[in-house]
């Protein structure tokens, strides 16, 4: 099957042509006449399956032709990262059409806002700064005709629910509603139930991995984390490495760590200025930094085709996060590697992981790493590393 099936109008299909789209994935060959239809939709789908076309591309299509001068759709998104890459999206997408679309969220200046949004047909928002400009008045929402919500799990997590319900009160009842999720918790089949009239339902690849990843787990004790991170690092090819912990401080200082040891490394994460985020994301994007350390809500939205390796320096907390995590490699064709370090604590979260993807994943043991070494020899070996030895790793 190819575009041309879909019918687009002429210039939607110049910018699918323009992007280089031939073939559509899974979730856009069954998304994309259901919305083009006129059908609300409930897409179960995880990173990197196409989604995000598959709801601008006919998105574009309803609105190409018709009057401007105010917002027509609405895409909620959980993160910053996320929002500009569907903004990019809908700008590369719609580059031959004369919709515009409009960034709102948090962390930068309100004022150039406001300003796009008096020509914007698309808004690409985050909840929070998106309730403010609600409550400022400097949006209208009144007319629109279609609503997003992407990552509906994450902005569960990220506990924007109660936010979402406040923004659905400013919307008009007559309208097209998406919801896209990557699991179902019973919150959001509750938001589900009370958003979607009779909705069509698309189910692409969200119980499984990706087939072009390999898993290993590596216990370790949680004192010894960092050194076996170090030799995993050295003992692997590994081109372009994305690092999840569990919090925004370790990843800080991971990401220090690091570059101390000689790696080109950066850290992702919530506390950062939304220029210091950008910078961190276009340098892993661009191999300026070859090694990226994030906790999961900073990562959510990083779309990167050639990332090697994902190591879960902390277990994530759900079997679903883990999937979501190691979904970041193994992508458009290419193989990837999924190293998870794991000490006693996470016994029952590696069970419900094998018990998710449905088969026990490999244990490995790294020969010649000191798995008795206490801590205080601990600090002394990884500073005598990080001048030495991992400086000839072969990753700088």
């Amino acid at each position: 099957m190819s575009f041309q099936a879909f019918n687009f109008h002429p210039t939607v299909a110049a910018g699918v042509d323009a992007a280089g789209y031939e073939h559509p994935t899974p979730i856009q060959e069954q998304a994309i006449p259901q919305v083009s239809g006129g059908r609300d939709l409930l897409g179960l789908a995880q990173t990197g399956t196409g989604k995000t076309a598959a709801f601008v591309l006919p998105i574009l299509n309803r609105l190409v032709g018709g009057k401007s001068g105010h917002v027509r759709a609405l895409i909620i998104a959980p993160t910053r990262e996320l929002s500009e890459q569907i903004h990019q999206a809908v700008g590369t997408l719609g580059r031959k059409t004369r919709i515009r679309s409009a960034t709102v969220y948090g962390g930068v200046g309100i004022q150039p806002q406001i300003q796009n949004l008096r020509r914007a047909d698309i808004v690409v928002a985050c909840p929070g700064r998106l309730l403010d400009h609600i409550g400022r008045r400097s949006i209208r929402l009144s007319r629109l005709e279609v609503l997003v919500i992407d990552e509906a799990d994450r902005l569960f997590d990220m506990g924007f629910i109660p936010d979402i319900r406040r923004i659905l009160e400013h919307l008009p009842a007559r309208r097209q509603t998406l919801l896209f999720s990557a699991t179902m918790p019973p919150e959001i089949r509750r938001l589900a139930a009370d958003l979607l009239r009779d909705p069509a339902t698309v189910q692409v690849g969200v119980t499984a991995p990706p087939d072009t990843v390999s898993h290993a787990i590596y216990p370790v004790p949680q004192h010894l984390k960092t050194a076996l991170l170090l030799k995993l690092l050295g003992n692997t090819q590994a081109r372009s490495v994305l690092v999840f912990t569990r919090t925004k401080h370790r990843a800080e200082s991971l990401g220090r760590k690091l570059a101390a040891a000689g790696y080109r490394s950066a850290s992702l994460q919530g506390d950062l200025s939304q220029t210091r985020r950008q910078a961190a994301l276009d340098g892993f994007r661009d191999g300026t930094f070859q090694i990226l350390v994030a906790t999961d809500i900073a990562a959510r939205g990083i779309d990167v085709t050639r990332i090697s390796h994902v190591i879960n320096y902390d277990i994530p907390s759900t079997p679903e996060a883990y999937i979501h995590r190691i979904g970041r490699t193994g992508r458009a064709t290419r193989s990837g590697e999924a190293f998870t370090l794991v000490t006693l604590e996470d016994n029952d979260m590696v069970r419900a992981i094998n018990r998710m993807i449905g088969s026990e994943i490999e244990q490995r043991i790294v020969p010649n790493f000191d798995y008795g070494c206490s801590a205080p020899e601990l600090k002394r070996s990884s500073q005598w590393m990080g001048k030495r030895q991992w400086r000839s790793s072969g990753m700088k």
